[in-house]
């Protein structure tokens, strides 16, 4: 999945943070950098914009002004020095509230609640889905969602493992997992994907399967931790 994301912030050097943070994130994909509520709502009118990270305090036209002003507007996260915010921007259904300064990883827990709240809407059709269609080596090979135990990135390749098949198939991880049920699996690694159901137990910053384990991101640790629970 691949959220579209604009930056609207006063601020040059907490804009630079969050490009930053942005660039290290592979489902996001920076749109615009913007100095003030003004220029972000041009860009929303040019541009499909799935998430907003947006300042509060900004001059002639607050971010929760330019909310309010929006007949529609996409998922947002707040970023903000002033906790006493968080109740209002909460009543105007933001999807989180950072306050500054904050760390990678609460970002990206952050735009993971953006992610998910996007995947929810396909999951109902996903788990109707039984098995994936996947073009490996000229030939159409039928992948069943209940037999996968995880996915390898190789490159532009991946490796589907199903017990003691591997397919293998052209395409990125991030492409592949774009077409997968996110009940049934989760980003572990970036170089991973994991069957929830295959998972037998987590030890450090590994997951065991059997008598095969993964490395966890940092990134993913606590994606994976919510979707177990």
């Amino acid at each position: 999945m691949n959220i579209n994301c604009i930056i609207v912030d006063d601020e040059p050097i907490a804009r630079d943070i969050l490009k930053k943070y942005i660039e290290q994130v592979p489902y996001l994909t920076l749109a615009a950098s913007c100095e003030d509520a003004f220029e972000a709502m041009q860009v929303l009118n040019k541009q499909d914009i799935d998430l907003i990270i947006l300042d509060i305090n900004m001059p002639r036209l607050t971010g929760f002004e330019m909310l309010r002003s929006l007949k529609k507007y996409p998922a947002v996260i707040i970023t903000s020095a002033y906790p006493e915010y968080a109740l209002e921007g909460f009543e105007l259904s933001v999807t989180d509230y950072l306050l500054k300064p904050f760390s990678f990883p609460r970002f990206v827990q952050a735009t993971e609640k953006v992610v998910n709240k996007t995947s929810d809407m396909r999951v109902a059709a996903k788990d109707e889905e039984l098995f994936l269609m996947v073009k490996s080596d000229k030939k159409l090979t039928k992948v069943f969602f209940d037999e996968i135990s995880y996915v390898e990135a190789y490159g532009n390749y991946i490796f589907i493992y199903t017990g003691q098949e591997r397919v293998m198939s052209k395409q990125t991880l991030t492409q592949f997992e774009q077409q997968l049920p996110s009940s049934k699996f989760t980003r572990i690694h970036k170089s991973y994907i994991a069957s929830l159901k295959a998972i037998k137990y987590i030890e450090g910053n590994e997951v065991f399967m059997g008598s095969k384990k993964l490395p966890v991101g940092k990134v993913y640790r606590e994606q994976l931790l919510q979707k177990l629970r």
